[in-house]
């Protein structure tokens, strides 16, 4: 027998006792089928739906909206970002109630947080004229702190970061002075799935008197956070990866209680208003976490979140990340068996400490190869120059469909290289 094909009933082995013994592995039944799917490998841009949501989605529509109508907003959707918000909070981010809400979109919850924080850091009144961000953050990021960086005429420091190993809180400190304003890293790397260090990066802007904005994308659902104990000021992320929200659910964003009464809301909306239902003329903030809020709640939207969060508080947050470890192990261990050999290298730290809940593998032929996959029922995803991305989504993933997607790769790989 060859040492690829050892290899291979080895790790197929390896697949089929982890399987065994996961404690998770029940919860995969509880999500959508698709036909003809061989594996899906993308669960860090989208998670897959739960079956119970389109009964939910059919009971809300007859009963809730249908049944109650417009007297809904008065008897609970009023409150549920902020209901939903400490859940989440709970759950996931390590945060005491009041100080999560599920609003808008995470571009739009970033924008209002930056700005904000921009403010109370002083701006231009003070010595405060710099903002930090890193050069391989997602470009949503990097946008945002150049459009606000004009906006108020502040300075952009860039950390130039190593896509293979992420900002490290050396870089930060070497970029962090007394004329940081404000902060703003990804606690996930999107491409190489590398984690920050939290807590250090979020003490080392404290330290200079700075405020700290994290990206929390890629580590809700996945990786365990603790923003209170961090010290964290601002964070936000999306609900649609590891949260399983669906395509455009609703964003959350966090403030830190401390902030809240100094904390100018950038896009004074109705809602977000002391006694909105007023209707008065001019803007005095609300409350608490109620001020960040400037729309009408996306009520709707919630509803899959709302059931894929009960998923989550049920196994435990700690759980989800064992097997996110476990995952992403077995899949470096699948790619030096079935892949290093043809060329391909990983992107990813290999340290389980220093990752997310996704690795990112690299080769030349893989922006040519994803489509072929695609159609092939294997669904990674690809991200530029040449990473492709295996999104291990603890909860409905198995071992062997990890497996079964890195055993195409290769087969593809063999036919075009």
């Amino acid at each position: 027998m060859s040492k690829l094909a050892t290899g291979s009933l080895e790790l197929a082995n390896r697949a089929a006792e982890l399987d065994a013994e996961d404690p998770l592995a029940p919860y995969g039944a509880l999500f959508v089928e698709s036909e003809g799917l061989v594996a899906y490998l993308d669960g860090n841009s989208l998670g897959r739906p739960l079956r119970r949501t389109a009964e939910e989605v059919r009971r809300f529509i007859d009963e809730d909206w249908g049944g109650r109508l417009i007297r809904g907003w008065d008897e609970r959707w009023l409150d549920e970002p902020f209901v939903l918000g400490d859940r989440l909070g709970a759950a996931c981010l390590g945060a005491g109630p009041g100080q999560t809400v599920i609003a808008d979109s995470t571009t739009v919850n970033l924008y209002k947080l930056i700005r904000a924080a921009v403010e109370l850091a002083g701006g231009l009144e003070s010595s405060r004229t710099e903002i930090i961000a890193d050069t391989d953050n997602f470009p949503t990021d990097r946008y945002l702190v150049e459009g606000i960086a004009a906006e108020r005429g502040l300075t952009i420091r860039w950390i130039k970061a190593d896509p293979s190993s992420g900002v490290t809180p050396t870089q930060a400190a070497e970029a962090i002075t007394e004329r940081t304003a404000v902060v703003v890293l990804s606690h996930v790397a999107y491409r190489s799935g590398y984690l920050a260090d939290g807590p250090a990066i979020t003490e080392l802007a404290h330290r200079a008197g700075a405020l700290i904005v994290w990206d929390l994308c890629h580590s809700a659902g996945s990786v365990p956070v603790a923003l209170d104990e961090w010290g964290v000021d601002f964070a936000a992320g999306c609900t649609y990866k590891y949260l399983n929200g669906g395509p455009g659910s609703p964003a959350f964003a966090y403030v830190a209680e401390r902030h809240h009464e100094a904390f100018r809301q950038p896009v004074q909306g109705w809602l977000g208003r002391r006694e909105a239902f007023e209707m008065a003329s001019g803007y005095g903030p609300a409350d608490g976490i109620r001020r960040f809020v400037s729309g009408t709640p996306p009520i709707f939207g919630m509803l899959p979140l709302r059931d894929m969060l009960s998923l989550v508080e049920e196994t435990g947050i700690a759980a989800i990340r064992e097997k996110s470890v476990k995952l992403t192990e077995f899949a470096i261990d699948a790619h030096r068996t079935l892949l290093e050999p043809l060329g391909v290298t990983l992107a990813s730290p290999a340290e389980a400490e220093r990752r997310g809940g996704h690795v990112t593998l690299e080769h030349p032929a893989f922006r040519a190869l994803t489509q072929r996959l695609w159609d092939g029922g294997v669904i990674p995803d690809f991200r530029a120059p040449q990473g492709l991305r295996l999104g291990l989504s603890p909860l409905s993933t198995s071992f062997g469909e990890a497996l079964r997607g890195m055993e195409t790769v290769r087969e593809e790989l063999s036919r075009v290289i």
